[in-house]
């Protein structure tokens, strides 16, 4: 039903970018905190405004990839305690109530499963999450490419109370069967079960094509309902062009898609609702007036 639906924020890159915040590659989001934080500050209550219930920390580009080992070591803790604060602030002065999701990226490369190597990515989280950890409510791990991803940070995060939300990025086609896959190539129906095995409190699915959506969250749902488990289901897809999405990750800004304005966007988003997401919003490309009219079509 429209009433339970939460409603999450947008993308933070693109809106920096869109309201004159210091913005390059490959620093992407994390110039901001580096330049001009109270462009961060902006954008969470831009969201907010719009109707946002849980914001996400700034934390996605603090990593390696983006900012370059030296400056990750010197100042990679400082930058995502600042993102943390930021956030937290930002909803402590919110009018209605709002959760901060810590932010917890693929911190050796976006859609990029191949790369990921356990031991190389450990301590990075953990920098990620002692950083934030004193300002968020639940945390989110966000564009997740294989099962192998979540489980190491479900393994850094064992002794923290606070809920945990998973959530993986999708191949740009249905596989034959007309089924959503990772894109590690793992099943969804996989995620789903992964998702319960590590006691998820929401599985979302993210940083995607709109279309691949809906499928997704109907084999999630099937294997959520067999267990008879309250784990949530949540999507928040990008805008990207169908060609650009493979592009790579500090290669320059991908072309956003005409048809996923506002009102196209809730189009979808109303499909998921109906297939049964219950948390909906929105990643690269979708800003606060897609948020808004979110919020005001699903939470009447």
């Amino acid at each position: 039903m429209a009433e339970h639906v939460v409603i999450l924020d947008g993308g933070m890159g693109r809106e920096l970018a869109r309201i004159g915040a210091p913005f390059r590659q490959p620093e992407w989001s994390a110039l901001a905190l580096m330049e001009s934080p109270q462009h961060v500050r902006q954008v969470h209550d831009s969201f907010i405004a719009a109707g946002a219930q849980v914001i996400t920390t700034n934390s996605y580009a603090v990593v390696p990839f983006h900012i370059g080992d030296e400056v990750f070591q010197t100042r990679g803790h400082e930058l995502a305690r600042l993102a943390g604060e930021l956030a937290r602030q930002a909803a402590d002065a919110a009018a209605h109530p709002v959760q901060v999701a810590g932010s917890l990226p693929p911190v050796l490369g976006s859609y990029r499963p191949d790369l990921f190597v356990a031991e190389d990515a450990a301590p990075i989280l953990q920098t990620l999450i002692d950083a934030l950890s004193p300002w968020v409510d639940v945390w989110l791990a966000e564009t997740q490419s294989s099962l192998a991803e979540v489980a190491l940070v479900h393994r850094l995060l064992a002794n923290d109370a606070r809920p945990l939300w998973i959530s993986f990025t999708l191949q740009d086609e249905l596989d034959e069967q007309g089924h959503a896959r990772l894109r590690s190539g793992e099943t969804v129906t996989a995620a789903a079960q992964a998702a319960i095995e590590l006691g998820a409190a929401n599985l979302l699915f993210n940083c995607s094509r709109p279309e691949v959506m809906a499928p997704a969250v109907a084999q999630a749902g099937a294997v959520l309902r067999a267990h008879s488990t309250d784990v949530g289901i949540g999507v928040y897809a990008n805008a990207f062009e169908p060609q650009d999405n493979q592009r790579g990750a500090n290669e320059g800004l991908s072309r956003l898609r005409a048809d996923t304005n506002p009102e196209g966007y809730l189009q979808w988003a109303q499909e998921w609702v109906v297939q049964g997401a219950t948390l909906v919003g929105g990643c690269c490309g979708i800003g606060p007036e897609h948020i808004a009219r979110l919020s005001q079509a699903l939470r009447p």
